[in-house]
């Protein structure tokens, strides 16, 4: 299955979800909002530190979704890899290959 595809079943999922707890929904998207937009770090730089705690925690459809929006807020490859690095270097041999995973959605949907 393409990373393309895993984003759609990600975010179809996520909507069945949403209509199942409309309240709860609302209050994490409300939470996702004000934490990336408020702070002093930039949103490319918590996009790649959810990046690596997606990798550290080995959340896949995470994952794909905070690479998706890495590539749309303009990350480099080689920014992206150093990322990873990090991520390895905290979560170990699970997180290689989970980063791994990460790099090809990022080649992928920078194509």
């Amino acid at each position: 299955m393409s990373w393309q595809n895993k984003i759609k079943d990600t975010r179809n999922g996520l909507r069945n979800l949403n209509g199942a707890i409309p309240d709860a929904a609302r209050a994490f998207g409300a939470l996702s909002a004000a934490v990336k937009q408020g702070g002093t770090l930039d949103y490319k730089t918590k996009e790649f530190i959810a990046l690596g705690m997606s990798i550290a925690i080995r959340c896949e459809p995470c994952i794909t979704l905070h690479t998706e929006a890495l590539v749309k807020a303009g990350a480099t490859r080689e920014e992206f890899s150093d990322v990873l690095a990090m991520a390895v270097q905290m979560g170990g041999g699970p997180s290689m290959m989970y980063a791994a995973k990460a790099l090809e959605c990022y080649d992928e949907l920078n194509a």
